[in-house]
């Protein structure tokens, strides 16, 4: 009988494990040949099954959706400047820097969920006009239900809430608000930091009460997922994919 109980037990437990989903953060860029926010990094992060990736996007002054995590690339302001000055640039593993266009399009040919990161640009006015143009091309390229969107920025994020289709997931970063905060804003849930969900394991319960879910990135070492495993986070984001879902049992 005690067996039996334990057996059960393990079950409920694997269960739960295998019900989180792996994010691979900027795609699975640690591993050769592959670089943050490069092609390479979807491709490679849709090929070891992982739930979604995670990529950065920001506008230039000229109105092209460029993705990259730091808001310079190679010493040039990217929401200044014109697309003519980028274009010609490399990232550390040779691809060009990448359009928000041709990752899409390259996602197309794929199955993994795409996680967008609106960039908060020191321009509301662009930041919105970012916000219209990402949503028009993720629809003309037939993505919308494969697409979640996050960002830290506030106002960036009720924009999305706005102009995205309805039901489109969208979550806040910035680790500032409650649960019970966001939730007249009807977002998806919350997507913060482990040092921040560290310091407030609660939420995970309140936002799960409320019906939303909860990232936690960036959680790299066996203690911080371990940790998220044991609280029961819907999705984990990190640098090191296939080390999470062995954790998990999940290899595909």
């Amino acid at each position: 009988m005690r067996k039996t109980i334990l057996m059960a037990v393990l079950a409920f437990v694997a269960l739960t494990a295998r019900a989180q989903d792996v994010v691979c953060h900027r795609g699975y860029w640690d591993t050769e040949g592959s670089a943050q926010n490069s092609i390479r990094s979807l491709v490679k992060a849709d090929s070891i099954g992982a739930w979604g990736t995670e990529f950065d996007v920001w506008m230039t002054a000229d109105g092209v959706l460029v993705v990259n995590h730091d808001a310079t690339f190679q010493g040039i302001t990217i929401e200044t400047a014109n697309w003519r000055q980028l274009k010609n640039l490399h990232l550390d593993n040779g691809e060009p820097l990448p359009t928000l266009e041709k990752m899409l399009n390259r996602a197309k040919t794929l199955k993994i969920k795409l996680v967008l990161e609106l960039k908060p640009h020191t321009s509301k006015d662009l930041e919105r006009e970012a916000v219209a143009k990402i949503v028009a091309m993720v629809k003309k390229m037939g993505l919308e239900e494969r697409m979640e969107y996050i960002t830290f920025s506030f106002s960036g994020m009720k924009e999305l809430k706005e102009k995205a289709p309805a039901g489109t997931p969208v979550y806040y970063l910035n680790g500032d608000l409650s649960p019970f905060q966001l939730s007249e804003y009807d977002v998806a849930g919350i997507d913060y930091s482990i040092r921040v969900m560290r310091e407030h394991p609660q939420w995970i319960d309140e936002a799960h009460s409320l019906g939303m879910k909860v990232n936690v990135w960036t959680v790299n070492s066996d203690r911080d997922m371990e940790w998220c495993i044991h609280y029961g986070v819907d999705y984990i984001t990190t640098n090191a994919p296939e080390k999470l879902q062995q954790m998990l049992g999940d290899n595909p």
